[in-house]
């Protein structure tokens, strides 16, 4: 039998001075602050200003207070006409904040739905958000939209807000750029965007996801809605791999293709990392 070899040391520590992300919502799924993570060089992303969630439709008014004292500048909204058209945003009472959103498609569907559509089990579900992961880097209207995201931050007018349809899958990838250009390390970008998995009354999440898919698509099961409804190591792996693929790094991706250049990350350093 051939020798394997050892594994590789694993990196569990997680760097972050953030340990309760989450704020309490009733009608928001997975509205938490992704800051306080360590950069590389010394310091760490502010708290306090970089917030991501699923879409505000079924804010409540108790959401929408705490939203306001948030004080948001801006909303980066990842989705889609239809995706609007379908899950309206409640604001607060006088909110004034700048909403950023690309007129045309960003997806067909979000991207778990896209998935779900040609998926038998949850191993082919587990495919398909690989696959569609792969090609989120290249959505033409996702990445006009993440150009928009990187211009309004670097402003430093204070705190914002990115989220798509669930806040999970466009905006884990948005989420996972800025803290690259941050300097987060990757493990802890990574570990950010699994919290997904995480977030308060998940479950209630996935039963409601398990009605509406069964409805819509008949015979699908909880495991392969699991799959769906969630996110995974291999989905954000493989949005890193094809801008590797293409770019040879993903500095590269930001400068050519999202306009981050060296002035742009500098001024993102200096607004959101506390040296």
């Amino acid at each position: 039998m051939p020798c394997v070899s050892a594994p590789a040391t694993v990196r569990v520590m997680i760097r972050t001075d953030n340990p309760e992300p989450f704020l309490t919502t009733e009608g928001i799924h997975n509205f938490r602050d992704y800051g306080g993570y360590a950069v590389a060089g010394g310091g760490r992303v502010k708290t306090g200003l970089l917030f991501r969630s699923g879409h505000h439709a079924d804010a409540s008014r108790e959401d929408l207070d705490m939203v306001a004292k948030v004080d948001l500048k801006h909303v980066i909204d990842m989705r889609g006409d239809s995706e609007r058209a379908r899950h309206t945003c409640r604001r607060p009472e006088g909110f004034g904040g700048e909403v950023i959103c690309f007129a045309g498609e960003t997806a067909g569907l979000a991207p778990h739905l896209e998935a779900a559509e040609g998926s038998i089990d949850a191993h082919s579900a587990h495919q398909a958000m690989v696959g569609l992961y792969g090609a989120l880097p290249d959505r033409e209207g996702l990445t006009w939209v993440l150009r928009q995201y990187f211009a309004a931050l670097s402003k430093g007018e204070g705190a914002s807000l990115v989220h798509c349809a669930a806040g999970k899958d466009r905006t884990g990838m948005a989420a996972d750029l800025l803290h690259h250009a941050l300097g987060v390390h990757p493990d802890d970008a990574m570990h950010d965007y699994l919290l997904t998995n995480h977030s308060p009354r998940n479950e209630e999440r996935i039963a409601h996801g398990m009605e509406l898919m069964g409805d819509k698509y008949g015979g699908i099961d909880e495991q392969t809605v699991r799959v769906l409804m969630g996110v995974d190591a291999e989905f954000l792996d493989a949005a890193r791999s094809s801008i590797k693929d293409r770019f040879g790094k993903t500095d590269a991706y930001l400068e050519q293709v999202l306009g981050v250049d060296a002035a742009m990350r500098g001024a993102l350093i200096a607004q959101l990392v506390d040296v």
